[in-house]
């Protein structure tokens, strides 16, 4: 029997109807048996998460405001889950551990995993299988950083004794037993943590929706399906802001050569999104992939002349940035000029000090700073097979009338990345979709 590891997001384990159809996702398929869930999502648009009354707690807690009503929602909401699937487990112990924990100033990680544990302790109860402690198999260091050799030793030799098992998502612990956390959507890392350690043949991600479309469903009116796609297209449009799938949840199963596949909890019969580390026939016949952008960053210009002669001009260019601990997201070049695009929210409050570092230690002729631009990703490892790609993406946009800011391909020719005027975002990604599929002008109304 092959292995299956399914991980369920939080509008999927929302409430009780959610948590159902999980089930007959699961028993459906016996080769599922390692299950990671996140704490309860939204049940409608006004909600609130688990995770985050959880966070609200501990912020009244710091302003010595009472949480004994807010914290009673919490459990409440747990045992309505556990009341509408008749489930046998009596939860009070866990509640008055974390409403201690709570009342003595408990870490932000402690109290931000606690939805994810008890809704661990839930599912596992209600499927029948064993329940395995995130804070006991997914190792940190002292100062907080990921241990992935120990992690994968520990996991593996800790899910063999489990035949079936539910898996809290989202967190692990460091030596002294402390609860640390991933970033938010971190309970995708630990499906893929978990689908490394049992050499599983795929690993499932189940949302609330069907996989990755084309282009942004809010700009673009019924944007393709993307069926398959590679780990390489996927980091690409996933930085660009095509978030199905947290991004560092791609690296342990790519290094194994186990596929993702993101399948959509309220359609379970939809085939949704394959992600692989092989390029498909599929992939090789289409042009492009997807488009996904983001607004909001700056490009700062330096003017200088012979700078291509300049040994270590970009070395030092580079350094101011890491001195000030500004992240770089592209850095194109020309003879006499080099831009470096930063994003506005990781530079704001330090553009006078890189200004008057690159000054100083460059001497340029002129720095020249452009606000307001947006970044467009144009991906698909069948541009590489495919002669005049870029030309349609500039003439596209060319007869939109929308100015491009920046240009940047990489030598791989899977990516095309532009810059516009941020107010020219929807238009520019509508305009090269329908060059490419034919029906991205036909644009959402609140962009029309």
């Amino acid at each position: 029997m092959g292995i299956k590891v399914a991980k369920f997001g939080g509008s999927s384990v929302a409430d009780g109807i959610q948590i159902s159809k999980m089930r007959d996702i699961i028993v459906a398929d016996p080769e599922r048996r390692y299950i990671i869930v996140s704490a309860p999502g939204k049940r409608f648009e006004k909600d609130n998460k688990v995770t985050d009354l959880l966070y609200s707690c501990r912020e009244q807690i710091n302003q010595n405001l009472p949480i004994d009503q807010l914290f009673q929602v919490i459990c409440d909401r747990f045992n309505s889950i556990k009341m509408n699937l008749d489930i046998d487990i009596d939860l009070q112990k866990e509640f008055d551990i974390i409403l201690d924990h709570l009342k003595s100033n408990a870490s932000a990680d402690y109290v931000a995993s606690r939805g994810e544990y008890l809704n661990a302790k839930l599912i596992a109860k209600y499927l029948g299988f064993d329940f395995v402690d995130s804070a006991e198999v997914i190792k940190f260091n002292e100062h907080g950083k990921f241990q992935d050799k120990e992690t994968n030793a520990v996991l593996s030799a800790e899910l063999a004794k489990h035949e079936y098992a539910v898996i809290p998502g989202f967190f692990g612990s460091r030596p002294d037993g402390r609860v640390k956390t991933f970033s938010r959507g971190g309970s995708d890392v630990t499906g893929a943590l978990v689908a490394r350690a049992v050499h599983a043949d795929v690993y499932e991600n189940w949302t609330d929706v069907s996989g990755f479309l084309a282009a942004d469903p809010r700009i673009v009116k019924d944007p393709k399906p993307i069926h398959t796609i590679t780990y390489k297209e996927l980091r690409e449009l996933s930085y660009m802001g095509a978030n199905v799938l947290h991004e560092s949840a791609v690296f342990p199963v790519k290094g194994a050569k186990i596929p993702i596949n993101i399948r959509n909890t309220n359609d379970p019969e939809d085939r949704g999104t394959m992600i692989t580390d092989e390029v498909s026939e599929e992939a090789r016949e289409r042009v492009i992939t997807g488009i996904a952008g983001h607004k909001d960053f700056k490009v700062i210009t330096i003017y200088k002349d012979r700078l291509n002669d300049e040994i270590g001009f970009l070395r030092r260019l580079s350094a101011i940035f890491e001195d000030l601990k500004i992240e770089i997201e592209h850095m194109p070049t020309g003879i006499d000029t080099v831009s470096v695009i930063v994003a506005n929210a990781n530079i704001d409050d330090k553009l006078d000090d890189v200004l008057d570092e690159i000054d100083r230690r460059l001497q340029p002729d002129s720095i020249d700073v452009f606000d307001d631009i947006a970044l467009i990703a144009t991906v698909g490892v069948g541009m590489s097979f495919r002669p005049g790609v870029s030309a349609k993406v500039f003439t596209a946009l060319a007869e939109e009338h929308i100015n491009i800011r920046m240009i940047d391909q990489g030598s791989s020719e899977m990516n095309i990345i532009i810059g516009v005027n941020n107010q020219d975002l929807e238009r520019a990604i509508a305009s090269i979709y329908d060059a490419f599929e034919g029906s991205g002008k036909d644009l959402k109304a609140h962009f029309s």
